[in-house]
């Protein structure tokens, strides 16, 4: 039987990512599970992978990329005792997802709920876990308290919004005017994206308690200086400098730790779900679980903005990296 996958064939643009097909279907070993992938996303961590940009994948391409999935158990290894054929379970790859099969260790899988459909339960995996973990076991935010994120219309802006909300603690997001509506309807206050400092602290008002920045660069700067004095930033990724926009990724790490040390009244931190799910494990299965618990009683509903067809994914490359796309862009890789 042949199947279908995306590789990618050299760090670049989105034209080296092409579709190949394969002549038999991959056997799972030992404890692993082989899954039909049901839909995948596309993200900017996926960008910066396919750019060679991300620092927690060291491989070289060719490879297949993909940071989430949500699939169906199809076949299992010799030792596979967790998931019977047809169970439905979703994972955080960071590379791989962009096939229509993939053959995983079982111990890595979460079931995913009856009642939740897979396109809502993928947008728990990376974009949901993210902002509940730099929420909850970074920031230790509580109700009360306020806070500012950049991007705030993305996917992952857009479920912080709403653990925000859920949470009990007031929230400012910023992005382009075209999100603004998304934002608000969020329950947040919206700010322009290329806000500069004196703006943003007009709108915090007496400053804010966390600020969530994705973008690096001069961006930090910005955002360290709108906190209340005890306040954190939370670094979790370098839009600027995989866009052209300025900014050093190395330079990043080395002012956050440097404001770390200074005695400036402030904490920073930098978040990656790859480094949180290799040292904590548990707390990414307990994290997903609770977001899929979220999820079944109406507490968080993913913003999705679009499903396209996994063969149109260097579209989906070229509108995650234009920024214009409001939530989660989902690829759709075979039917239910």
């Amino acid at each position: 039987m042949t199947w279908r996958k995306i590789v990618l064939t050299g760090f670049g643009d989105p034209d080296t990512l092409e579709m190949q097909t394969i002549d038999a279907l991959p056997d799972p070993e030992g404890n692993e599970l082989r899954l039909r992938v049901l839909v995948t996303s596309a993200a900017f961590t996926d960008v910066m992978i396919r750019k060679g940009l991300y620092p927690d994948v060291k491989e070289k391409p060719p490879f297949t990329p993909g940071y989430d999935l949500v699939g169906v158990v199809d076949a299992a290894g010799p030792d596979a005792t967790r998931f019977r054929p047809g169970d439905r379970v979703a994972d955080l790859t960071t590379i791989g997802a962009y096939a229509e099969y993939v053959c995983l260790p079982e111990d890595r899988l979460t079931p995913v709920p009856e009642g939740v459909s897979e396109t809502d339960a993928l947008g728990m995996i990376l974009s949901a876990v993210t902002p509940f973990q730099m929420l909850q076991r970074v920031a230790n935010a509580r109700a009360g308290q306020s806070l500012l994120i950049h991007g705030a219309g993305g996917a992952v802006g857009t479920a912080m919004l709403q653990l925000a909300r859920d949470a009990g603690i007031t929230a400012y997001g910023t992005d382009i005017a075209a999100k603004h509506d998304l934002i608000r309807r969020l329950g947040a206050t919206a700010v322009a994206a290329d806000a500069p400092e004196d703006t943003l602290r007009e709108a915090v008002g007496e400053g804010v308690d966390f600020v969530f920045d994705p973008l690096g660069g001069d961006s930090l700067t910005r955002s360290l200086h709108v906190l209340k004095p005890g306040g954190m930033l939370v670094a979790f990724g370098f839009q600027n400098e995989v866009l052209g926009r300025g900014g050093s990724i190395p330079l990043d790490f080395v002012k956050l730790t440097l404001w770390d040390w200074l005695p400036n009244g402030h904490a920073t931190a930098f978040y990656s779900i790859g480094a949180m799910r290799r040292k904590h494990p548990d707390w990414f299965r307990e994290d997903l679980a609770h977001l899929f618990a979220m999820l079944a009683e109406g507490r968080i509903a993913p913003v999705v903005a679009e499903e396209l067809p996994l063969e149109e994914v260097r579209r989906a490359h070229e509108r995650i990296e234009a920024g214009e796309v409001a939530g989660k862009l989902v690829l759709r890789v075979s039917a239910p």
